[in-house]
């Protein structure tokens, strides 16, 4: 089985977010950073080279896969700022109804 390639890193949040081309994607990963650490009470940790994630969840599919991937984080990207949040806890679906305006994608 294929190992997963987004894995905690040793690299700086901080220098991460300092290299944003764009000001105000700068201001809004900041304010997700202090958002996301005052919902988890985790700090935030790269996870890979693009993705700032909170906390751990291991997973376990049905066929066996399993891995680990954080509780919550975001990517900056270009084209928009991708939002990762562990689905599957109770309230959940209702708390991404909440949410607004959004896309959903497979995960767990």
């Amino acid at each position: 089985m294929a190992e997963n390639k987004t894995k905690p890193t040793n690299a700086s949040v901080t220098a991460f977010i300092g290299a944003i081309p764009d000001e105000t994607r700068r201001a809004d990963a900041r304010a997700l950073i202090a958002l996301m650490r005052k919902a988890t009470g985790e700090k935030p940790k790269m996870w890979g080279p693009s993705i700032v994630g909170f906390g751990s969840h291991h997973y376990v599919y049905d066929s066996g896969r399993e891995g680990d991937m954080p509780l919550v984080g975001f990517s900056p990207r270009k084209a928009a700022t991708v939002l990762y949040i562990t689905r599957g806890f109770g309230g959940s679906e209702a708390l991404l109804a909440r949410l607004g305006k959004h896309t959903t994608g497979g995960g767990c």
